[in-house]
């Protein structure tokens, strides 16, 4: 099949640091091409892909030149999309809403991926706008708050199974790898580790509206020994890192989507300690790939009992749910599908003609 896929321009493709989205993008895109299909990644200049890069915006957002306007950007990407929608046989976008007007309109089959949150106001309106446009889900949870949206499945993230390898002997410290807000828990994290009794390694991206909230909060408790923060880690550095942990703490207080530093852990062998929110019960196993807990003593009782997990098992578990094979397959499939019912609608108008 001929597939364009649409990613988002904050971060290039994949991203060089924090970027949960763009990293997917990458990911299934090169799946996709593996499989035999002819994929176009509409994305910032500054992306990697094995696939066919259509640049249109130069470089992404976030390390590009500040004050560049978004919706400038934006508007080019719907451009683009726009220019050559008739070159594919499926659109895949990964835009939140901006693309539903556009695409609606051109005839050329097209699917969305959500990739955050859908509990915001307004959105049940944007839905009731698009009755025939297609979603995708990244969890079963995600999709609770927009019952009337058409979803054609969830389909959870994956990650190419050689890119992170397993590290079988126990780690020596609690990690947390992700942003520093609030809802994302680190300073649950630190109690947790303080309580346990064990160092504990931030690797997180400080956004720069948080701040503050960094300042008060967090930066009083980081020692730099007991716990100690590493900044952002690339791919590269995310091995160790994540490999070397006794596990992930992942104490978060919002409807998380899907979590891929979670099977990023898995990927390693790192089991997950993790708060029941969002999507943890979808994608930890309790008492096989971690531990789901309801507040910081079970996260630490947890803490106490690693020892009972086995990190070959936490590895296999990876392999068998979260590769981006599994996940390539899947969108393949939904794709068919589309394209499939639209040729089905021409047929049936031409009858009718």
């Amino acid at each position: 099949m001929r597939i364009a896929q649409l990613a988002p321009l904050a971060e290039s493709v994949p991203p060089k640091l924090y970027g949960g989205t763009e990293r997917v993008v990458a990911w299934l895109v090169d799946e996709l091409v593996k499989l035999g299909h002819d994929v176009t990644l509409f994305a910032s200049g500054d992306s990697r892909t094995t696939g066919k890069l259509h640049a249109v915006w130069p470089r992404a957002l976030r390390l590009g030149r500040r004050g560049a306007d978004p919706s400038a950007a934006c508007t080019m990407l719907m451009e683009a999309i726009a220019k050559r929608a008739r070159d594919f046989d499926v659109i895949h976008a990964h835009i939140d809403w901006l693309h539903l007007p556009l695409l609606s309109r051109l005839g050329v089959p097209f699917l969305t991926t959500m990739h955050g949150r859908l509990d915001l106001p307004g959105l049940p309106d944007v839905v009731r706008q698009f009755p025939d446009a297609s979603f995708v889900s990244i969890s079963d949870h995600q999709r609770l708050p927009l019952p009337d949206a058409k979803w054609s499945g969830t389909i959870q993230h994956g990650l190419p199974s050689e890119l992170l390898r397993p590290f079988h002997e126990e780690g020596s410290y609690l990690a947390f790898l992700g942003r520093l807000t609030a809802d994302k828990g680190p300073e649950d994290a630190i109690r947790i580790a303080r309580a346990a009794r064990m160092p504990l390694r931030i690797a997180a991206k400080i956004p720069r509206a948080e701040t503050a909230y960094f300042k008060k909060h967090l930066e009083p408790q980081i020692d730099g020994e007991t716990i100690q923060l590493v900044g952002e880690v690339d791919d590269v550095k995310k091995q160790p890192f994540l490999g070397g942990a006794a596990a992930l703490l992942f104490p978060i207080d919002w409807p998380e989507p899907f979590g891929l530093v979670m099977i990023e852990a898995m990927a390693c062998g790192t089991p997950v300690i993790a708060y029941r929110s969002g999507s943890v019960p979808e994608v930890i196993e309790h008492g096989l790939t971690g531990f789901i807990v309801e507040n910081e003593e079970q996260a630490v009782k947890a803490v106490g009992e690693l020892g009972k997990l086995d990190r070959r098992r936490v590895r296999a578990r990876f392999e068998q749910r979260f590769t981006a094979r599994r996940m390539a397959r899947q969108y393949e499939g939904r794709y068919s599908e589309l394209v499939g019912a639209a040729a089905g609608k021409f047929d049936t108008e031409r009858l009718e003609i």
